[in-house]
């Protein structure tokens, strides 16, 4: 394939660099990058404002602007900005933490938490832009609060204080860190090595708790509640006795019922929703199918289940209570539409239920937010609603006539251009088996005769699409380079290591088949991304077939390194290592190991490999990344400071653009004349150039 490919690349590298030069790129990485961000839309008491969150990411000063809006409901007027949010943060992976409001009972006030000037505080705004001010000043950072049903007061929780936190790591840098089954050895740093609650800190793992998970030293802590009097601004210590009550959880229900995935508790009449998982799970993670059902108080044990054909058989996803009335609200995904989303109401009297909206994408918070919902009152919900070449905007859907307007599209010029250059559209195909797939496809832009090259990312297509699960490849961007784009929904998660990849290899080779058999791309010029799970079927790929021309990642595959760190962590980790990919200590299992590892595959990896990976996980990598790097086969690059997601800017931006230039160096053979770029291109001629010595 690499002979093939560097002919290809010399006769059509003229051509390609002129192309290039000349054509000015609308939809560029860093605006995809900078797209605003609206999260969790919140309706006042009266029902005629909405609040909700604004938030983009700024390269100039690698941070993110965060501010709260206000807006009417009938969208006569444009939205009001409130108050500044403070630091965005994010939780261990890096992902952004949604904001959260509560509005006061008179809709004058709303309340949130905000990081200003190192203070985790909660905040309040007035709905009129007349300004913002801390309600609370304590030596911790805020955990949790709720606002009193009369309005006069606001509780809240903290945990050990900032100064205990700080003298806590400094003590273990002055004595030496001592290693047991909570420190995440082999992250890089140890000693305030990444970023929690805004600023950097010392990591450890929560006892008990299974994953990597990551919180600061002293999280265990336990809450301690507090009361502040908004009259008078004072503060007092709570007693147990008057502590607000918590949201519903699982665990308060009877243990008569089955397990339920999602509950949601109506504060009115004390009735519960919930969704439990039903069917035979076989070979795969979860049971297939969604029961919707309500309970009449939470110790009941008597649900009953919601019966009619619109909420039997669907991949039922968020249930929420509609304010005022006897029905839920739910969001059922279709797994045949590249899971586009649509929203219904249960009557739970009646037992009927009726469509309220369906869109072509998602309704829950545009894809940055996988488990964002919908703000809703007993006449209207306030959604945030994205698909895949359309990015985020903010809409109210009225609930009986399933009328929509548009509130605030703040991505209204990108959504313009990106329809004229770079549109997507849904595909579905099977494979050889039968197995349906779908996804998302930028077809590139035309720079010449004949077909174009592919990229392909598999993991999860929901929303707007800037570059993936996690962001790294910015789709729109490759396709106006003339690199079409393809994003494959994941099949059902299979416990059965082999087959989970398998399954995602014969989605990738199908999808290709499909598009090189109608002309869209060349099946000699592929390349494939990925993150997490992206990246394992992404490696996968490369390791047990000659498809890919080039590849991307940014997270580990199963390696011996990643075996020793993870086992001090004990057995709920072994545990986790034999259910999901069969795999014992590697003299225990060798054979699974030369099954699973790339380290096994050294000398069948064919295809180049970049490498942009966080601080936090690239040692786990090492034991396959260097032998490939000393072959000149793969480029590694590591972010500092970041997790398993990156999310600062600068680091996403370089992410990006390095991205574009990677693939349309192996699959245009194109070289961006920038000078700061010379020493990037001299290691992937040299990588080039090594593949054409090997090639029989």
């Amino acid at each position: 394939m690499f002979a093939f490919v560097k002919t290809m690349m010399v006769s059509a590298s003229l051509a390609l660099a002129w192309a290039g030069s000349v054509h000015a790129e609308t939809v560029s990485p860093r605006r995809l990058l900078e797209v605003v961000d609206l999260t969790s839309p919140v309706i006042s008491p009266d029902g005629h404002s909405v609040a909700f969150r604004l938030e983009q990411a700024s390269v100039v000063r690698n941070s993110f602007d965060v501010f709260w809006y206000v807006q009417a409901m009938d969208g006569a007027t444009p939205p009001r900005r409130v108050a500044d949010g403070g630091m965005l943060l994010h939780d261990s992976a890096g992902v952004s933490v949604p904001g959260h409001a509560e509005w006061s009972p008179d809709g004058r006030w709303i309340y949130y938490r905000a990081l200003v000037d190192g203070e985790l505080a909660v905040w309040r705004a007035a709905a009129d832009g007349s300004g913002a001010e801390p309600v609370t000043h304590d030596p911790a950072d805020v955990r949790d609060f709720a606002v009193s049903a009369d309005g006069a007061t606001l509780k809240y929780s903290v945990g050990a204080t900032r100064a205990e936190v700080i003298a806590a790591e400094q003590a273990e840098y002055d004595r030496g860190i001592h290693v047991d089954d909570t420190v995440p050895v082999g992250q890089g740093g140890l000693y305030r090595s990444g970023n929690i609650d805004g600023r950097l800190e010392t990591q450890r793992f929560p006892a008990g708790v299974e994953g990597w998970q990551r919180v600061q030293l002293l999280a265990d802590v336990p809450d301690q509640w507090k009361a502040v009097d908004l009259g008078t601004g004072r503060t007092r210590i709570l007693p147990s006795s008057e502590r607000p009550p918590q949201p519903l959880a699982i665990s308060d229900l009877s243990d008569k019922l089955p397990t339920p995935w999602v509950v949601a508790a109506d504060s009115e009449t004390g009735r519960v929703a919930l969704l439990t998982r039903v069917g035979e799970a076989g070979e795969l993670l979860d049971k297939p199918d969604m029961e919707l059902a309500m309970l009449s108080k939470a110790g009941s044990t008597h649900p009953i289940k919601c019966q009619a054909d619109l909420c039997t058989g669907k991949a039922i996803r968020a249930i929420q209570w509609r304010p005022h009335s006897d029905e839920v609200l739910f969001t059922v995904i279709d797994r045949h539409e590249a899971q586009a989303q649509s929203i219904f109401r249960w009557h739970v009297r009646t037992d009927t239920v009726e469509p309220v909206a369906r869109s072509a994408g998602t309704l829950n918070g545009g894809g940055r937010y996988q488990s964002g919902g919908c703000g809703a009152s007993s006449d209207a919900m306030v959604c945030v609603v994205a698909r895949a070449d359309r990015p985020p905007r903010l809409e109210s859907i009225d609930l009986a006539t399933g009328n929509r307007r548009v509130l605030f599209d703040p991505n209204q010029a990108l959504a313009l251009d990106m329809a004229k250059t770079t549109p997507s559209r849904m595909i579905r195909w099977t494979d050889a088996k039968g197995r349906e797939f779908t996804g998302q496809f930028f077809p590139a832009r035309r720079m010449g005769n004949g077909p174009s090259p592919l990229f392909v990312n598999y993991y999860n297509c929901r929303g707007f699409l800037r570059g993936g699960l996690g962001d790294e490849w910015p789709f729109a961007s490759l396709a106006e380079q003339g690199i079409s784009a393809l994003c494959i929904n994941t099949a059902p998660y299979i416990l059965d290591a082999v087959e989970r990849y398998g399954t995602g290899l014969s989605a990738v080779e199908s999808a290709v088949d499909l598009l090189a058999s109608e002309g869209e791309i060349d099946r000699a010029r592929v390349g494939m991304g990925g993150l997490s799970f992206g990246t394992e079927v992404t490696l996968w790929t490369a390791m047990t077939s000659d498809l890919l021309a080039a590849a991307s990642v940014t997270s580990i595959g199963m390696s011996r390194n990643y075996y020793l760190l993870g086992s001090m962590r004990g057995d709920a980790y072994f545990r986790t290592l034999k259910r999901f990919w069969q795999l014992g200590a590697p003299d225990e299992t060798p054979e699974r190991w030369k099954l699973l590892s790339p380290a096994a595959y050294l000398d069948k990896i064919k295809a180049p490999i970049l490498m942009q990976m966080p601080e936090q996980e690239y040692v786990m990598a090492l034991d396959y990344a260097i032998p490939l790097i000393r072959d000149r086969r793969a480029d590694l690059y590591i972010f500092p400071h970041e997790p398993h997601q990156k999310f600062q800017p600068r680091h996403k931006l370089a992410a990006y653009e390095r991205n574009v230039d990677w693939f349309r160096f192996w699959l245009q053979g194109y070289e961006d004349p920038d000078p700061a770029k010379a020493d990037q291109y001299r290691v992937w001629r040299d990588m080039k150039s090594t593949a054409a010595r090997d090639e029989p």
